[in-house]
């Protein structure tokens, strides 16, 4: 069993800032607050929802077009429901994910099964480390909004997934290939470790265990959430925990293009492009899905944090730019990270369909980016998110679930309503 370790406390936030953006452009309060409540109906409530309730105590999200459970998706709904306190919601979430996702035993002890059919049954056994990174978070915020005596001991739960996901051996499977989600490495002999964060970058590995441990995501790094684990997680690692948030600010540095502000959808440490797998040759050296997430995830940290805000403001209005450039109502979902189009053959398909669109969920993150910016065109991008429609394009290609959520996750961003969760 994973065991927990002695407590630490370093002190809390102190510059965090939340701008009401939609009320400084001239929307009213009440008007922004029913918009918001309107863009969350959509994705919990409405006909095109992708939550799920299953009997009187648990629930899940799924993403309709791929027909399946994701932590992308499930811990994406906990954040949502503790940020909005809407405490039922996140309990049914949660045990969901614990009952039918999370190992309980075994090797992968703590760790959840990144996608899984809606009967609970895995499609996978790996893990997708930014599930572990929102899941950790998310029950952090719960214990500090909600206490952990109401049936549910979060603080519990996140620091089981924390010392869990501190290196340990283990020994792969007799399998081939590369592991990815699935596997754990396959032709790598003898003993190896897993890891959520590579222990010489101190940056968050794509997978924990095989080959996906090699490299990482741009879209993983939130440096602000281990500053959340190193002020609540009272796990003994605060100081390493804020080590890795530099490291992870770092790389965005790298990983970053310095004209364009794009970022591939996975890279090396070190932010350079990946070569073989991965790289040009299927379009993983693009700016692509998983890549549209980096603007709004280094606006929460510019939000949270502030200590990283002169390069954070240069590059909002560095890929604003960009995209400005394009038309501020046409630029497009995948672009190498020179700002160059990809070719067919790297376009990554979603639902079928292997097509470059003005997609809703890019157009949310680029308007939460404005809350770095100080330029006029930073104004458009939030205009054009409070006006576009998610509903179907015209060959009938309908995102419900991850452009659902990421439009959802910039409203409350520009409305105020992503923040630090104290203890009450």
């Amino acid at each position: 069993m994973c065991t927990l370790t002695a407590s630490a406390q370093p002190e809390p936030f102190k510059n965090a800032k939340y701008r009401n953006l939609f009320v400084e452009m001239g929307h009213s309060k009440a008007e922004v607050d029913q918009k918001l409540q309107e863009v969350f109906s959509d994705v919990f409530l409405g006909p095109n929802k992708v939550y799920f309730e299953v009997g009187d105590t648990m629930a899940y999200i799924s993403d309709i077009k791929n027909h399946d459970v994701r932590t992308e998706g499930m811990s994406y709904g906990l954040m949502i429901a503790v940020q909005l306190d809407k405490k039922d919601i996140f309990d049914r979430l949660w045990r969901w994910s614990r009952k039918y996702m999370q190992h309980q035993s075994g090797t992968r002890e703590g760790y959840f099964a990144w996608s899984c059919k809606t009967d609970g049954s895995h499609n996978s056994d790996g893990a997708a480390s930014d599930g572990e990174l929102y899941f950790i978070t998310s029950l952090i915020f719960a214990s500090n909004r909600w206490g952990d005596d109401t049936g549910i001991n979060y603080k519990a739960e996140a620091r089981r997934i924390l010392d869990c996901t501190m290196p340990r051996e283990y020994t792969p499977e007799a399998r081939p290939g590369f592991g990815g989600f699935g596997g754990f490495g396959g032709q790598q002999n003898g003993p190896q470790k897993m890891f959520l964060i590579d222990p010489e970058t101190k940056l968050i590995t794509f997978t924990p265990d095989g080959f996906g441990q090699r490299y990482t995501d741009p879209s993983y790094h939130i440096p602000a959430f281990y500053e959340v684990w190193a002020t609540w997680a009272g796990d003994g690692r605060s100081d390493y925990w804020l080590d890795c948030a530099a490291k992870s600010r770092e790389f965005l540095h790298k990983a970053t293009d310095a004209k364009t502000g794009l970022n591939p959808d996975m890279c090396q440490y070190d932010g350079t492009l990946m070569q073989g797998f991965g790289g040009r040759r299927n379009g993983g050296s693009n700016f692509r899905y998983d890549s549209w997430r980096v603007p709004m995830n280094i606006t929460l940290d510019y939000c949270w944090s502030g200590v990283d805000r002169e390069w954070q403001h240069q590059y909002g209005e560095r890929i604003q730019n960009f995209l400005y450039s394009q038309g501020v109502d046409k630029f497009v979902d995948q672009y190498r990270v020179d700002g160059s189009l990809p070719e067919d053959n790297e376009i990554l398909q979603a639902g079928g369909f292997r097509k470059l669109r003005h997609s809703i969920g890019l157009v949310a993150t680029s308007a939460a980016a404005s809350l770095m910016c100080t330029h006029e065109k930073s104004r458009e991008f939030v205009e054009h998110l409070w006006n576009a429609r998610h509903e179907p394009f015209e060959d009938g290609y309908f995102d419900a679930y991850y452009d659902g959520l990421l439009r959802l996750f910039a409203f409350m961003h520009l409305s105020g309503n992503y923040r630090v969760i104290f203890p009450k």
